[in-house]
């Protein structure tokens, strides 16, 4: 739950002109930062610098991590939906041995429908969870399969005629699998949800069978559900367990032998423990060693390569509860880090000058940590769609004891800015000229301090009550999180304690901040969405309750202003001050309804602010980007790593980032997959 996870819209970006970033393969202007382009993505390359700074054991270690991050593909490609590896692996049959017209329409359409399969990790929009729609006909897939040899096809019992009557109705009828997360509360969020983290259960069942799990609880809760898969089978209901010898066995084996691979080169003593505590783990599916290695994780502050890897992030599952498999492979900009280290070291002095009630402040906060990092290697739910900030563990008792870390994407967030230098939208949906110029002279560099304050104070701040249980929020949990991050980062931009710090030495990086916030939640968001549906996916969601809120508790003052102009809407922000004041408020009764649990005052919260959508603006926003014809979601390819051999040994490693998308998505089928179709 704790992550800014902005697939960026690159029209939306501010871009600082003198951000330049020193690259091993020549000047920023010639790397070819795009890769692709379909329907409404965008995707990216990115670069990696310091890489070659790093030595060879630093590097095999960054290697063999990387190995383990390519291996949990598969595991969230059937996370996201029962049918999904056999869709993929279908598609990809056609796409690569069908031997028809490969320049038919149908064919093309087929190729644009695979490119989303891949992105997304199934058939679900990557944000708005809705079931993609093909741009061929089921005659024309029948066709097209029934083309295709059949070795080049996944084996079905029944042969090509079994394999699609099983995927053309999930693929085609509408009503079937629609929604991946359903967030509509009037609706069983289980069945009307397409993932897989369920089979044969009602939202009453799973909820009544986690609550007596967690009735024995004490101070010190494990995350019950994370790493399973909840069945009721012959009228019982009980948990499969994702672990070696359990279900994704096959490759979690992958991982665990990749991370024993990568344990010879740990660079110190904690970062060995680190990952001897993430395979037990993985062999054993116990959730209490999964405690202890983001224990380990969190304590292991000296050595520079560091990783994520396992069932972290809970916004696939509408109960919040199921893990989505996730990874990252990543080194410390050792330059960069000052700040960020600034702002952990801050961290009490923030956390006491909070609006919030003092009860629910940290009295000692602990181990708060921060650094920017250079990503070497996304994987699963971090692939191609990336976040640019992470703060972990998300176990709050953990983050009470021992603190959290937090990290900025460092050459994520530059990879966006590159490619929006290329294409800009900021003058479509800015009102003056005034505002126009304060985001392209200070916008990116508001952004990557915001993420900062995002991960580092916001997810690290405030405190459940005694008593309270971190899953009392359920389906509401995660946007408020989010929210509260984001209005913890919002207050104490406009701060003077960051001009102390020499964080902020201009209050217009503050103020452009602030016009990106309520642009972006009241505006420019919506190009996201399909007309005529609602907000569903958390940060979209938390972005426009705080910008709904404000709006409508400002209006007296005309705190935050709607104008037209030539026909067109803008929302332009009138008194900054007294905006702040606002965030303060809201931040105060957010962290309460955290700290108490209460779930009715949530749910009316997100309900009312969050959710809907006007939808006469929202035809004029998508109206205004069409013209503009830009993408507005991205991702990214990885570089490939090419050990270089000598007497069969690794003498060094070599980042070759001329890979495409499709190239790199079907060598990632064939190297990387080893699960059976239904898991």
């Amino acid at each position: 739950m704790n992550r800014i996870k902005m697939t960026m819209m690159l029209a939306g970006l501010a871009v600082c002109a003198g951000c330049a970033l020193e690259k091993e393969q020549g000047s920023a202007e010639a790397f070819p930062w795009v890769a692709d382009r379909f329907g409404d993505v965008e995707v990216l390359r990115y670069q990696v610098p310091g890489f070659d700074s790093l030595t060879l054991s630093q590097k095999k270690l960054v290697y063999y991590l990387s190995q383990a991050a390519l291996w949990g593909r598969d595991i969230q490609f059937d996370q996201h939906g029962r049918h999904n590896l056999a869709i993929r692996r279908t598609l990809e049959g056609v796409y690569a041995a069908y031997p028809g017209d490969r320049e038919a329409p149908a064919f093309k359409a087929l190729e644009e429908y695979l490119k989303k399969v891949w992105f997304a990790g199934g058939i679900h929009h990557h944000y708005s969870m809705d079931k993609f729609v093909p741009g061929f006909t089921q005659a024309d897939f029948e066709a097209m399969v029934r083309a295709t040899p059949a070795d080049s096809l996944p084996g079905f019992p029944g042969g090509v005629d079994d394999l699609l009557s099983t995927l053309a109705p999930v693929m085609f009828d509408p009503a079937v699998d629609a929604k991946r997360v359903s967030l509509d509360h009037s609706r069983d969020l289980i069945l009307s949800s397409a993932n897989n983290f369920y089979e044969g259960v009602t939202e009453a069942e799973a909820e009544a069978f986690y609550r007596a799990l967690a009735a024995g609880d004490g101070a010190r809760p494990v995350s019950h559900g994370l790493n399973t898969k909840l069945v009721k089978q012959n009228g019982v209901v009980r948990e499969i367990v994702w672990k070696s010898g359990g279900m994704y066995g096959p490759a979690i084996d992958k991982i665990t032998g990749n991370l024993q691979l990568a344990l010879a080169f740990a660079e110190t003593p904690g970062q060995r423990q680190v990952i001897e505590s993430l395979i037990d783990y993985y062999k054993t599916g116990d959730l209490k060693e999964f405690d202890a290695y983001n224990v380990h994780w969190v304590e292991e502050q000296q050595a520079r390569v560091d990783f994520v890897n396992g069932f972290i992030e809970v916004y696939g599952d509408p109960l919040g509860l199921k893990g989505t498999w996730e990874a990252i492979v990543n080194f410390k900009d050792l330059d960069k880090t000052r700040r960020a280290e600034q702002l952990s070291a801050a961290a009490q002095w923030f956390e006491d000058h909070s609006p919030i009630d003092p009860s629910h402040k940290k009295k000692q906060v602990k181990g708060v940590s921060a650094k920017v990092i250079t990503i070497a290697m996304l994987g699963g739910d971090c692939y191609p769609s990336s976040p640019v900030g992470i703060n972990l563990p998300n176990a709050d008792w953990i983050r009470k004891e021992h603190g959290s870390k937090s990290v900025t994407l460092d050459n994520i967030m530059y990879a966006h800015n590159q490619a929006a230098l290329l294409k800009s939208s900021l003058g479509e949906f800015i009102y003056s000229e005034e505002e126009l110029q304060r985001a392209k002279k200070f916008g990116a560099e508001a952004r990557s301090l915001f993420v900062d304050m995002h991960e580092c104070l916001g997810h690290g701040s405030g405190q459940l009550n005694p008593g309270v249980s971190s899953e009392a929020l359920k389906n509401y949990a995660s946007t408020l999180e989010e929210a509260r991050a984001d209005l913890f980062a919002l207050y104490f931009m406009m701060d003077p304690k960051l001009q102390e710090m020499g964080l902020a030495p201009d209050p217009e990086m503050a103020r452009a901040s602030y016009d990106s916030e309520i642009r972006g939640g009241l505006m420019t968001q919506l190009v996201r969405v399909d007309y005529g549906q609602q907000l569903e996916e958390a940060h979209m969601r938390n972005r426009k309750l705080i910008a709904e809120w404000c709006l409508e508790q400002g209006a007296d003052r005309r705190v935050i202003e709607k104008k037209q102009k030539e026909g067109k809407t803008y929302f332009v922000i009138n008194d900054y001050e007294r905006l702040r004041e606002l965030f303060g408020r809201l931040l105060r009764e957010v962290q309460r309804i955290k700290s108490e649990g209460d779930f009715e005052a949530g749910k009316q919260l997100v309900e009312r602010y969050g959710v809907r959508i006007d939808s006469t603006l929202h035809r004029e926003v998508l109206d205004r980007y069409a013209r503009l014809d830009l993408a507005p979601y991205a991702g990214f390819v990885n570089p490939r790593m090419v050990p270089v051999l000598q007497d069969g040994a690794i003498v060094d490693i070599h980042l070759d980032y001329s890979q495409g998308y499709a190239e790199q998505m079907l060598e990632y089928s064939r190297n990387y997959s080893n699960l059976p179709l239904y898991n």
